[in-house]
Parts: structure tokens; sequence; C-alpha cells
């Protein structure tokens, strides 16, 4: 059986995010936070993670596209079966059981509370 050419070449990178939406800094310091459900979660536990609220911020520039993920700033920190079990059952399930409260507008609030934001925000304003 002969395969395909594009069996074998190498695979297209995609290309990486634009630094604008890349805030490593402040996803590390999520990481550092504890879990956003406030122990409504049973099985709350695990690493922390800093979990995208992907609806976030439709129709504005730190929207995501396709196949891409929303800006970092529109973070929040999830254990990790706190993450799983918003993957399984999705945002609004996660919101209305768990969270008691938006994503977006909670991961707004990290974000403004971040030591480093504006500093981060100073360096994408710079030329």
């Amino acid at each position: 059986m002969k395969l395909a050419r594009s069996a074998i070449k190498p695979r297209k990178q995609n290309a990486p995010r634009p630094a604008w939406k890349v805030a490593d800094a402040f996803r590390q310091w999520l990481r550092g936070r504890p879990c956003a459900c406030c122990r409504a979660n049973a099985d709350c536990g695990g690493p922390m993670v800093a979990a995208h609220v992907d609806y976030a911020a439709k129709g504005t520039r730190d929207a995501k596209g396709t196949a891409s993920k929303v800006a970092d700033r529109w973070n929040i920190p999830l254990s990790d079966n706190c993450h799983r079990l918003q993957h399984s059952k999705g945002w609004p399930w996660f919101e209305k059981n768990i969270l008691g409260r938006r994503a977006d507008t909670l991961a707004a609030a990290y974000w403004n509370v971040w030591p480093g934001r504006i500093a981060w925000e100073r360096k994408q304003a710079a030329p």
C-alpha cells in the first residue's frame, strides 16, 4: 500500500497566539489561588488550573476565533476535578450548579485584582 504524500509530510504548525491574548504571569498567579467553586463541588481537588471561560468577550477583540482560545484575561482558577466537571457539563450548568454566578464576571474580577495587570497592560500599549 502506498501512502499519500499528505500522510507523510510534516504537519503545518499553527500560528502562535497573538501577544495581546497571552498573559502567562496572570495564569500562573491564578494557579496559586483557591478553586473558584468555593467548595460547592464535593469532588473538588487536584492541581489548580487556569480555566478559560470560552464564551467570554463575545463580540470584542478578546473573543475566541475558530479553533482558538479566548484571551488569557478570561480565566478563573479551578481545581483539576472542577475543570473536568465544567468541560463535561458545560459552562451554563457549571455556573448554575457549582459557581452560583457568571464565570465571565468572575474572570473580570480576578483580572482586575491581579497585581501584574497594570504593568502587563502598559507593555501591550507600548509601540
